[in-house]
């Protein structure tokens, strides 16, 4: 079940799903990972550093990139109207994540207070991760995008082939 009018084949929507996955284990591993860092601080003078994305547990919101991999396959393995209504309802999900945490990931980089020199390794490291994390939100963004796009066309030619029941009495009335 590719995109016909934007030339998309199957065997790259299921490419585009994968890619969903891997993306979302990546971040769940990275949310791990800080989760290890930072409970690792000291307490010191100037306390410790918790940054707005692991308050928020942003990383841990690529979960929800795995779930749009895994309906993306299923939808287009099994293209039935309901998986690919699900298939679309959770990839418009995944773009809006994808721009609350890019933005929320700015905001954390945009600002950073004084940590306690004991602490001051663990912050950097963290930030770092964060970087790279603001590397993969634009490229979440644009695969979830893309395949949305897709989607509502795909949706939108399978009602204009299909015809309504009006139609069908208008046409037997006439």
């Amino acid at each position: 079940m590719g995109c016909k009018n934007s030339k998309i084949s199957t065997a790259d929507s299921l490419v585009l799903g994968a890619i969903q996955i891997m993306i979302g284990i990546f971040h769940v591993f990275m949310w791990y990972f800080l989760l290890i860092l930072y409970m690792g601080q000291l307490k010191g003078f100037f306390g410790k550093y918790e940054p707005l994305t692991y308050k928020t547990g942003c990383a841990l919101w690529g979960v929800f990139f795995i779930i749009a991999g895994a309906f993306v396959i299923k939808s287009v393995k099994r293209p039935t109207t309901t998986w690919i209504i699900c298939s679309l309802s959770v990839n418009i999900l995944c773009v809006i994540i994808s721009v609350i945490a890019a933005i929320l990931t700015i905001i954390e980089l945009l600002s950073f207070h004084s940590v306690s020199y004991r602490n001051f390794g663990q912050a950097k490291l963290g930030r770092e991760v964060s970087q790279l994390l603001l590397i993969s939100y634009p490229l979440e963004f644009a695969i979830a995008l893309i395949y949305s796009v897709c989607l509502c066309s795909y949706l939108n030619e399978k009602r204009a082939a299909t015809p309504s029941a009006e139609s069908e009495e208008l046409e037997t009335t006439s």
